[in-house]
C-alpha cells in the first residue's frame, strides 16, 4: 500500500528535512511540498492526497486555517516548534503533533499510525460495506465486519455505539465493529422496536431496563438521553403507550 503525500512549511531547511525523511519510508509517495498554505488549498481541490505534513505558523493561511476550510481533508500530521497547538490540533481530529527539531525515529512512529488507519479503512471499503437483510420479514440481517459478513438477529442486539469512524453493535453475546454509519443503521433496524436517544447511541426499546434522569440503562450500561434527541424519545414512549 502507498500512501500519497504532500508536505508545506515555510521554511526551506525544514521542507527538506520532511522530504528527505518522506523519501526513506518505501510507502510514502511524495506528490508535492509548498511553502504556503493558498498554493496547498489549490492543489488539494485538485488531487488526490492521504497525508499531509502541515507546518502551522504560516503567512496568509496558516495550519489551523487551512485544516478548518478543507471540505474533504486528508490526514494531518502538524510539523511545528510551537508546542501551545497541540490540543487544538487534535481536535481538529490530526493524527500526530511532531514537535521541531523531528528526528526520523519520531517520524516514522507518525507515519506507522497513517500506515495503519489507511490499512484498516482500505480493508473495510475494498468489500462489500452495506448491510444485507436476506428477507424482509426475515428477524435477522447481515453485516461487514473485518473479512466476513456476520449474521446479526435484532432480537440479540442491546444497543449500537458509535466510536469514532465505526459502529459497534452490543448484543446479548459479543461486540460488533462496523465501518458504517447510523444513517444506514436506522433504515434497517425495525423503527417499532430500536430509536436513537443520542448521537452516539441507538437503543433496543424491549431491553431497556429502566430511564433516569434521562439516562437508559441496559444490562450494565448507562446511555445517555441528549436534548436533541429527548423529544422524540419520549413522545415515541408515549405513542406506543409504553409510559
Amino acid at each position: 500500500m502507498y500512501i500519497n503525500c504532500i508536505a508545506v512549511d515555510d521554511e526551506p531547511l525544514a521542507l527538506d528535512l520532511i522530504k528527505d525523511y518522506i523519501q526513506k519510508v518505501p510507502f510514502l509517495n511524495m506528490l508535492s511540498n509548498f511553502s504556503n498554505g493558498i498554493e496547498t488549498l489549490d492543489f488539494l481541490k485538485k488531487s488526490q492526497v492521504d497525508l499531509l505534513f502541515l507546518d502551522i505558523q504560516m503567512n496568509d493561511l496558516t495550519g489551523i486555517q487551512l485544516i478548518k476550510v478543507l471540505k474533504q481533508k486528508p490526514l494531518v500530521i502538524f510539523t511545528t516548534a510551537y508546542p501551545n497547538y497541540a490540543v487544538e490540533g487534535y481536535e481538529l481530529d490530526i493524527v500526530d503533533y511532531l514537535l521541531k527539531p523531528i528526528s526520523f525515529e519520531r517520524f516514522v512512529k507518525a507515519v506507522d499510525k497513517v500506515y495503519e488507519k489507511l490499512q484498516t479503512e482500505r480493508m473495510f471499503k475494498s468489500e462489500t460495506r452495506e448491510i444485507t437483510i436476506a428477507n424482509p420479514r426475515d428477524d435477522f440481517f447481515f453485516i461487514k465486519t473485518e473479512f466476513r459478513l456476520e449474521k446479526v438477529k435484532f432480537a440479540d442486539i442491546l444497543y449500537i455505539e458509535g466510536m469514532g469512524d465505526y459502529l459497534r453493535m452490543v448484543t446479548n453475546t459479543r461486540r460488533i465493529m462496523t465501518l458504517q454509519n447510523f444513517k444506514r443503521m436506522e433504515e434497517i433496524l425495525p423503527e417499532d422496536r430500536f430509536c436513537r436517544v443520542h448521537k452516539s447511541f441507538i437503543v433496543s426499546l424491549e431491553k431497556i431496563e429502566s430511564i433516569e434522569r434521562n439516562r437508559i440503562k441496559i444490562a450494565d450500561k448507562l446511555i445517555p438521553i441528549s436534548d436533541s434527541y429527548k423529544k422524540s424519545f419520549y413522545d415515541y414512549l408515549g405513542k406506543k403507550k409504553l409510559m
